[in-house]
């Protein structure tokens, strides 16, 4: 499996939690991509900074191709999943034990 098939299917498992599964809907939400914006810039500093060192490498022959800051474009989908899902399991928790429900 491709880095990019990996990327696009964590993006689409992190959605599908996040709607189906969890039910947080947080990418319905204009808060999400209000502050999504603060969590990639920082994501893009430190993917410049592993990959331009290069700390982190990765084969050409998995990736897409195209790059951001020195890191294949691959990473910012993998960045959004990661994202998504631990904010959207962060609330479902919270919720849960605070007795609310989303």
């Amino acid at each position: 499996m491709s880095y990019t098939v990996a990327a696009l299917l964590g993006v689409a498992a992190a959605l599908l939690a996040d709607l189906v599964v969890l039910r947080t809907r947080l990418v319905a939400q204009l808060v999400f991509w209000a502050t999504y914006p603060i969590v990639l810039a920082f994501q893009l500093l430190a993917n410049g900074v592993l990959t331009g060192r290069r700390v982190v490498e990765y084969d050409p022959a998995a990736i897409a191709g195209p790059r951001v800051a020195y890191a294949p474009v691959e990473d910012l989908l993998f960045g959004f999943a990661l994202v998504l899902l631990t904010l959207s399991l962060w609330v479902r928790l919270g919720n849960r034990t605070s007795g609310r429900r989303t």
